[in-house]
């Protein structure tokens, strides 16, 4: 999921790195948006490299993308730590003058909050009316906690260990979700299936797997049994998610047959169509190769079309990546592709050199044999959700005689 993490300009800053690094360890897209006082504390540039997006305190940055809204508009979880009595009475009274303010009022997210400060100021009544009021408004405070302060100091003020700050939110989003899928089993594979030409090299693909894990992630947190057939991904796995890792187009094949009788099988790999017709058990050198080397290659077989062409009882989703610029022309792939394939719903998405791979955000159109049933553009964890909504609405249908599968090209 997308998570926007805001830092106020405490000495406990620091800490805000340890709990940027576990939700990016854990998957999660991490957006960091400090104070220009919290930048003071802690560098930009650690901030960045942790997180792996851009960071900015600016209101008046990429101000044609809108971005002072356009972060609390996408973000699914808001994180403060820490946060300081002048941010809590900010965010209680709603001004909203710098980029932390405004992406908080932007935002629908659960807010959570881990305070940091001295004990004579925590205990302030004006700050404990602010935290009451942000209570009152469905905020979650974390903290804070007795220990050791600044300048030798002690009492109750410190902030909440990182570590139990990103359990409490994520705990809240959990606790607010629906569950839709509870009861069911899913099945996904991800990643890019990679077809050997000798023990060194190989022909594949640029997927990073984003895609599929985070459809794994949805329909984990949507209630469902996961099991995640990834192929040489390039993402953390989630938790709490069966893992089988393969390599070949054969071997992925093999696992999700095995497993094609789950609720909702979802293809999500992006799998080669070829493989190489005479593997050498030797690397291939330049001098036996010459200057123009040929390889043969040979079909692989249509997983999903096999899947969604067996006697089941599960829905087939496939996934249509195509670098079509018209978007009629597109759905238009995509309509062929579903009719083509057997699948129950089909998810296309537009790719290029610069769109679509890795952890960018993107826009899928969701169609089955009516047309289009869901539109959805953002993160790759709010595009997940929207799919794994579909889906969950397909099985939800009187008429629904059938569980999905998904194939994803990313």
């Amino acid at each position: 999921m997308r998570v926007v993490v805001g830092i106020s300009g405490g000495i406990a800053a620091y800490k805000a790195a340890l709990a940027i690094r576990e939700l990016v360890q854990a998957g999660h897209d991490v957006h960091v948006v400090p104070t220009a006082s919290a930048l003071r504390f802690i560098g930009r540039p650690t901030l960045e490299a942790l997180s792996r997006n851009p960071v900015t305190d600016e209101v008046f940055d990429d101000v044609a993308a809108v971005r002072h809204v356009a972060l609390g508009q996408s973000a699914d979880l808001i994180v403060v730590l820490p946060v300081t009595a002048n941010t809590l009475a900010k965010l209680a009274t709603g001004l909203a003058d710098d980029l932390l303010g405004t992406t908080v009022l932007a935002s629908r997210a659960p807010l959570v909050l881990a305070p940091a400060m001295h004990t004579e100021m925590w205990e302030q009544p004006v700050v404990q009316a602010n935290v009451r009021t942000l209570v009152e408004r469905g905020a979650t405070v974390v903290g804070p906690v007795a220990g050791e302060l600044t300048g030798g100091d002690t009492g109750l003020g410190r902030m909440a260990e990182p570590s139990e700050v990103v359990a409490a939110a994520l705990a809240r989003v959990a606790a607010t979700a629906d569950r839709p899928l509870a009861g069911r089993s899913l099945v996904v594979s991800a990643g890019g299936t990679r077809e050997p030409i000798d023990p060194v090299r190989f022909l594949g693909n640029r997927s990073s797997g984003a895609m599929g894990v985070a459809l794994a992630e949805a329909a984990r947190d949507a209630g469902a049994a996961v099991t995640l057939v990834g192929a040489n991904l390039h993402v953390p796995v989630p938790r709490g998610v069966e893992t089988i890792e393969v390599e070949t187009t054969a071997q992925l094949r093999s696992r999700m047959l095995e497993r094609a009788d789950a609720d909702v099988v979802v293809m999500a790999a992006a799998v080669a169509d070829y493989r190489v017709d005479g593997v050498s058990d030797e690397k291939r050198s330049k001098e036996s190769w010459g200057d123009a080397p040929t390889l043969t290659l040979a079909l692989n077989p249509d997983i999903l079309r096999e899947i969604a062409g067996q006697p089941r009882s599960s829905l087939v989703v496939g996934f249509a990546a195509e670098t079509e610029a018209d978007d009629d022309a597109l759905l238009q792939r995509g309509r062929d592709k579903l009719a083509r394939k057997g699948a129950d719903l089909l998810v296309v998405n537009r790719v290029g050199h610069d769109e679509g791979f890795g952890h960018v955000d993107t826009r899928v159109r969701v169609l089955d044999a009516d047309g289009v049933v869901a539109d959805a553009a953002g993160s790759k964890a709010s595009v997940a959700r929207a799919i794994i909504d579909a889906i969950a609405q397909r099985l939800a249908a009187p008429t629904a005689s059938t569980t999905p599968t998904i194939q994803e090209r990313q």
